[in-house]
């Protein structure tokens, strides 16, 4: 589990590797994370956008934008929390996520909120020590 407070909107997220979806045998390897963001702050915020940089074991790294998550722009009050899961393909045995929202304050002012850093970490991955 990764959590990070930004602006008072906290994020958590776990990953999770779903063997049954992933072929190793044709470098197919497949994660599910489980979001859960909660306004810990005093004002509502909307999450409007994300932004996810996703780096594999190679090295090679895609960036994604796009509004909101899993077809939602969800509403926070004060106190509320949103869930979603949401899954991630990539070509090597493991990887890297990391990203932001793009959240509105209701005021017509925006915040960036971090998404932290988290690994993506299969049974197939082989680590060498030098």
């Amino acid at each position: 589990m990764y959590t990070q407070t930004t602006h008072g909107i906290q994020v958590t997220v776990t990953p999770f590797y779903l063997e049954q979806q992933s072929e190793p045998e044709r470098s197919h390897y497949v994660w599910a994370y489980k979001v859960e963001i909660e306004n810990k702050g005093t004002v509502s915020v909307q999450l409007l956008n994300r932004f996810w940089s996703i780096t594999d074991a190679a090295g090679v790294t895609q960036e994604v934008r796009g509004p909101g998550v899993v077809g939602e722009q969800p509403v926070l009050a004060p106190g509320a929390r949103y869930e979603y899961t949401s899954g991630c393909p990539l070509t090597t045995p493991s990887g890297m996520m990391v990203g932001s929202y793009e959240m509105d304050l209701g005021s017509g002012d925006m915040i960036e909120v971090a998404i932290p850093a988290f690994s993506l970490d299969s049974p197939h991955q082989h680590v060498r020590l030098n």
